[in-house]
């Protein structure tokens, strides 16, 4: 596999790029992008189980996790449907100091989501949303489209790190093309966050 690393930046860097209006709420959702979907497709969501093994994390991820080069951790990845085809391609790493005490049960989620855990009336605590482009030589796009689509376009992800019971835990998001069918298929400059009014 092409072990390309893509670019991540914060959100306020992004401003004037050109990104798809109908992702850019998406992007700067702060919330639960699962709760977000649920509400937006009702019962055609759905959560796809691709796999959860232990393995090695991509470079970048070893990174935003502080975790020693060529050390494993249990990663997760799932598809999230609204209808039949998938919209996020979602992945989400756990180093091993992470999954102990009451965090044992990250490690049994199946199909349940994981924002069942993080967004639990005890709230983990989160880091700033970053966000990248991938193209079709980063190695994070191949496997977000991997028996989907030949060919597919460059697309956006975004990532952030969780903090349940303080242990780190990385989750990343891939829109993917299909993601369209949810909005306009139109592109405008991102403005960035949002003015707060009043």
């Amino acid at each position: 596999m092409r072990t390309r690393t893509p670019r991540w930046q914060s959100l306020r860097q992004l401003v004037g790029l050109h990104i798809p209006l109908y992702l850019q709420p998406w992007l700067r959702e702060e919330g639960s992008l699962t709760r977000r979907l649920v509400a937006h497709c009702h019962d055609r969501f759905s959560l796809e189980l691709l796999g959860s093994s232990w393995g090695r994390p991509f470079a970048d991820e070893h990174r935003a996790l502080g975790l020693p080069s060529g050390r494993t951790a249990l990663i997760r990845e799932v598809y999230l449907r609204c209808g039949t085809r998938p919209v996020v391609f979602a992945r989400s790493v756990f180093p091993p100091r992470s999954l102990h005490g009451g965090n044992q049960r990250l490690a049994r989620l199946r199909t349940r989501p994981l924002t069942s855990v993080l967004f639990a009336p005890r709230r983990a605590s989160r880091g700033s949303l970053e966000v990248a482009s991938l193209t079709p030589s980063d190695a994070l796009h191949v496997l977000a489209t991997r028996g989907l689509v030949r060919g597919a376009p460059a697309l956006w992800a975004r990532r952030s790190l969780f903090f349940p019971a303080g242990k780190p835990v990385l989750v990343t998001e891939v829109f993917l093309p299909a993601m369209a069918s949810l909005g306009e298929r139109t592109t405008g400059v991102f403005s960035g966050y949002p003015v707060p009014q009043g």
